[in-house]
């Protein structure tokens, strides 16, 4: 694929998930969503450890997709760093607290969707 040519969701999904292990978010996981919503191929659901750690996460993606031909729709709860999105499209981003991903439990509203955090 060309520098100018746009990244498969598959793409994009395993440069998300290569930034939060670089990161080290706890417990990665992604969701294949495909078939299932028109919102996204992909979910990546991850936590941080505090505040700090989720703006960090956050900005790991940003910069991991920067070289990129991606472009980012948009970041929600980026100052208050106890839930991130950031939507690229075809691919999802959800960094979390512990509480929050305890409270919401996103994982369980894709039950039977594939998931697992892939070799990288």
């Amino acid at each position: 694929m060309s520098e100018k040519s746009a990244l498969t969701s598959e793409e994009k999904a395993a440069r998300i998930l290569s930034a939060l292990k670089d990161g080290k978010a706890v417990a990665p996981v992604r969701i294949d969503v495909r078939g299932r919503t028109l919102m996204a191929d992909f979910f990546i659901i991850a936590s941080g450890t505090s505040g700090i750690h989720i703006r960090a996460l956050a900005d790991a993606i940003v910069e991991g997709l920067a070289e990129s031909p991606v472009k980012r729709k948009r970041m929600e709860g980026y100052e208050e760093a106890s839930w991130v999105l950031l939507d690229y499209g075809d691919v999802v981003a959800h960094i979390l607290s512990p509480s929050q991903r305890d409270y919401y439990k996103l994982e369980s509203y894709w039950s039977g969707a594939e998931k697992g955090s892939p070799v990288l």
